[in-house]
């Protein structure tokens, strides 16, 4: 797909940008937005991106899950998505951006002249207010009526059954995935780090998307005056908690790979009040990498230093998995008509690299080819509202993004 020299779309860049605003007016939030999953914000975003799809020529459902798909008239197409939910007071381009680039893309391949054989779809949740990366697994035949059953609300405990049910959604069936339609999957979205910025670089084909395990960790010590008892026979379990997480610092580097990164998300004492010696602690520890060999590395020396841990005490500290994903390799395929793109658009300012945070695009990776594109984040900031891209960036990344795709809907013509 690489060799293709026809004249790239022609993208309108005024309508792109009107389009970006706009989306970014609803849950507006200082410079971005705050539209958690289901909220009347994000309902209103759905019900805008719906009237976006019709008027550009698809036809526009939103599913039982929530998940808002236009379907074009043609046979074999191509599938763009992402999510149009957010953060909490998040940024107002992670997600948002690469369905208004499926739009911009569908337009100018109807001014072009040509089929627009694209279905674009924003996949629910994508941010886990209710499930990880619920409407786009709930489309791929992953989330089960008892998962549905089950999930909650992360802070406000709702039951999913009853979001939906307010929002109107939950007497309508779950779209699935008809893999036979489609030619692949393709995503765009801002890197959400500083790797592109930093390299003086303006375009990312990604290769893969990481993989990721999360686990609770916890320490079980005895409560006591924090005045009163002598250090020899404390059963600190928060200090406990603190020095595994030193020994994670100093350990994890060996077993790593040249991108891997680790976090503590969350530490919290019980019962958390200055005079007292906690009693319990746990701990949220989260580590990634696109290389499934690498995870069991880092997983086989948390294990271990959880076992020297209790070896000397005189905590017992217990690991619990709380969540995995799988590393997704992009397809080369897909991934050469995008390099192409960014060959004939970009010249010098791209390159191929990995993705350190996770996308709808690697649960498509399971069924069908998918590949992504990126462009950079000023300052490598995402996950909060100062998130941003240079108007520069955007129109390019949605230039080099149409031309990718006229490029694999030729190569797939007859």
């Amino acid at each position: 797909m690489t060799g293709n020299t026809a004249r790239p779309l022609e993208v309108d860049s005024g309508r792109l940008l009107a389009d970006l605003r706009a989306l970014s007016a609803i849950g507006a939030w200082r410079t971005g937005v705050h539209r958690p999953t289901f909220s009347p914000d994000d309902l209103s975003a759905r019900a805008w991106f719906a009237g976006q799809l019709a008027e550009a020529g698809l036809s526009p459902e939103i599913d039982g899950i929530g998940n808002v798909i236009g379907r074009s008239p043609a046979a074999r197409v191509l599938l763009v998505g992402s999510h149009l939910e957010s953060q909490p007071h998040a940024g107002r381009l992670d997600g948002a951006l690469g369905l208004l680039y499926g739009l911009a893309a569908l337009r100018a391949l109807g001014a072009a002249g040509r089929e627009p054989a694209l279905d674009i779809g924003a996949w629910a949740d994508e941010e886990g207010w209710f499930g990880q990366f619920l409407g786009s697994r709930s489309f791929c035949g992953e989330v089960t009526e008892a998962e549905i059953d089950a999930a909650r609300h992360r802070t406000e405990a709702t039951p999913l059954r009853t979001a939906l049910q307010a929002a109107g959604y939950a007497e309508r069936p779950r779209a699935v995935l008809q893999p036979d339609r489609y030619l692949g999957y393709a995503e765009a979205h801002i890197e959400q780090g500083d790797w592109l910025e930093s390299e003086g670089l303006r375009i990312g084909v990604v290769t893969a998307i990481v993989g990721s395990r999360t686990f609770l960790i916890t320490a079980e010590g005895t409560q006591n005056h924090a005045g009163t008892t002598r250090m020899a026979i404390r059963k600190d379990a928060g200090l406990a908690l603190c020095k595994l997480a030193v020994a994670i610092d100093r350990a994890f580097p060996a077993a790593a790979g040249p991108r891997s990164v680790w976090t503590i998300g969350r530490m919290r004492f019980d019962p958390g009040e200055p005079s007292v010696i906690p009693g319990r602690a746990e701990l949220h520890f989260q580590f990634r990498d696109t290389d499934p060999a690498v995870l069991d590395r880092l997983a086989e020396c948390l294990t271990g230093l959880i076992a020297e841990a209790n070896e000397s005490g005189p905590c017992r500290l217990a690991l619990a998995p709380r969540s995995a994903t799988a590393p997704a390799a992009m397809d080369t395929g897909l991934q050469g008509a995008f390099a192409g793109a960014a060959k004939a658009l970009a010249p010098g300012a791209w390159t191929e690299m990995p993705s350190a945070a996770g996308h709808d695009a690697q649960i498509f990776a399971r069924r069908i080819p998918a590949a992504m594109l990126f462009v950079p984040s000023i300052g490598g900031i995402s996950h909060h509202w100062a998130e941003d891209t240079s108007d520069e960036d955007i129109v390019l990344g949605a230039r080099v993004f149409a031309d990718g795709i006229r490029r694999i809907l030729e190569h797939a013509e007859p």
